[in-house]
């Protein structure tokens, strides 16, 4: 069984602080893709970078306290690939992937526009680009059988399921029509599978991954879900077992894991 984390750490360093590697070694999960990192490469140190068992490969962000992204990987990939050949948002740390043999598992922090409208903006001009990457990693899939996981924070919730207070959120980034009409073409055209909905249909309070710091959002689970596991049509028919850590807080985002049958990629 091939388990496999995503979480938005909203900072390693304040994530370290709360507790997180002691979660890293209880649990023991083969890959953990990280985003939201916030850290420069010379203020990595070494128990962070690689924690006993795993090795790091991170994306970082050009500017200081800024996105990022990376994977803790137990076994040696044959390669890794940084970015999305963009000039616009590589500089932003986005994008990490890990090749297996017949399996890729990729790292994604996809932009947020609640800052305003030109951040908006910006947010679906990577999505463009986004979806160019994955029709690549999907036409790759149909000639050759490798299997791709796209973990990440999408920042986008999909469905009126997806967050608690969805009446009050229509007009705001991160659940615009445009942006969910988005995603029901990476789900219903392009032929991703969103694995924790395959798994779970009905699933509401549950599966939120994300809890707003202001008020009392965690203390209600007034929570979105908008971390994701993506895959290509094998990999998320070998999904057996999906939940979300709640049990201790190592940032406003939740660990999202997958138990995988794939042990053959």
């Amino acid at each position: 069984m091939l388990r496999i984390c995503s979480l938005n750490m909203n900072g390693i360093r304040a994530a370290y602080r709360k507790g997180f590697a002691d979660w890293l070694q209880a649990h023991q999960p083969d890959m953990v893709c990280l985003q939201e990192v916030r850290i420069q490469d010379k203020d990595l140190k070494d128990p962070m970078r690689h924690p006993d068992g795993y090795t790091g490969y991170f994306n970082l962000a050009e500017k200081p306290g800024y996105s990022g992204v990376g994977l803790y990987l137990k076994d040696e990939p044959q390669a890794v690939h940084i970015g999305m050949d963009c000039d616009e948002f590589d500089p932003e740390g986005r994008v990490i992937r890990a090749d297996f043999d017949k399996l890729s598992v990729i790292s994604a922090y996809l932009p947020s526009g609640t800052s305003g409208d030109e951040r908006q903006a910006a947010k679906y001009r990577f999505l463009d680009r986004f979806e160019a990457l994955m029709q690549g990693f999907m036409a790759d899939h149909q000639a050759t059988g490798r299997e791709y996981i796209i973990c990440g924070d999408w920042n986008i919730a999909h469905h009126e399921i997806d967050l608690k207070n969805w009446r009050g959120n229509q007009k705001n980034s991160g659940f615009l029509p445009e942006e969910r009409a988005w995603l029901t073409k990476v789900f219903n055209e392009m032929g991703w599978v969103d694995v924790y909905r395959h798994l779970y249909p009905d699933h509401t309070g549950e599966s939120y991954t994300w809890w707003s710091n202001r008020g009392q959002a965690w203390a209600n689970n007034t929570g979105w879900r908008i971390d994701y596991h993506v895959a290509t049509s094998g990999a998320a028919a070998a999904a057996k077992k999906a939940w979300v850590y709640k049990d201790e807080r190592y940032s406003d985002h939740a660990p999202l894991i997958v138990d995988y049958d794939l042990t053959h990629c």
